[in-house]
C-alpha cells in the first residue's frame, strides 16, 4: 500500500469498475489523442464492455493489475506474456498520485517472474511523459489499431537506466541484448 493505494490482481468482480476507468480514461484524459472525433473514440471504446474486459482477466497469458483507493478500482494495467504492456490507465482524479506508477511497477514484477527482460508498449500522447519518466525508451511513431498515432516504447528490465545509458539506448532496441 502506497499512499492509501492498493495494487492487487484483477478479479472478475472489477470488470464493470475496470470497463468504467477505461471509458472515462481514454474519453477525458486521451483528449489530445482522439480529439473528440466520435469515429476514433467509437472505435478506440468498441471493446471496452464488462464481458469483454473479464475476458481479459481470465485469459492464461495476461496479468492484469488494478489499483484500488478506499474499496473503488481507480486504474487497471495488463500485461501479456509476449512481454506487450496493453493497458494502464487511471482516471482522472488519480493522475500524478502514484497509481499509474505503482501500476507499471507491479507489471515490470511480473515480467521479472516470467522471465521477459524487454517490455514494450504503444502510448498515447497524453502518457508519452509517464512512460519516459518511468525509464522507458521511445522509439518512434507507430499508428495505434484505433487510427490514432503513437509512440513505440520499451524498457529493458535488466539494463540499469542511467543518465549516461539513455542516450545510447536511444539508438538501438535491445531486444537480443546486443
Amino acid at each position: 500500500m502506497h499512499m492509501g493505494i492498493e495494487i492487487r490482481t484483477a478479479v472478475p468482480e472489477d470488470a464493470t469498475a475496470v470497463c468504467a476507468v477505461l471509458r472515462r480514461s481514454i474519453t477525458e484524459c486521451c483528449a489530445d489523442d482522439h480529439q473528440n472525433c466520435p469515429a476514433i473514440l467509437a472505435s478506440w471504446l468498441g471493446n471496452k464492455t464488462p464481458e469483454t474486459v473479464a475476458t481479459w482477466f481470465a485469459t492464461p497469458t495476461n496479468h492484469t493489475l488494478v489499483a484500488v483507493i478506499d474499496g473503488d478500482v481507480v486504474g487497471v494495467a495488463l500485461l501479456t506474456q509476449a512481454g506487450k504492456v496493453s493497458l494502464c490507465y487511471v482516471l482522472p482524479e488519480v493522475m500524478h498520485r502514484g497509481a499509474g506508477k505503482l501500476l507499471l511497477a507491479g507489471l515490470e514484477q511480473q515480467a521479472r517472474a516470467w522471465g521477459i527482460s524487454v517490455i514494450k508498449l504503444k502510448s498515447t500522447v497524453s502518457a508519452h511523459d509517464f512512460f519516459a519518466r518511468n525509464g522507458y525508451i521511445n522509439g518512434g511513431k507507430e499508428m495505434s489499431c484505433f487510427g490514432i498515432e503513437s509512440d513505440f516504447f520499451w524498457k529493458n528490465l535488466n539494463e540499469p537506466v542511467t543518465d549516461a545509458s539513455l542516450d545510447a539506448r536511444k539508438r538501438f532496441c535491445g531486444c537480443t541484448g546486443q
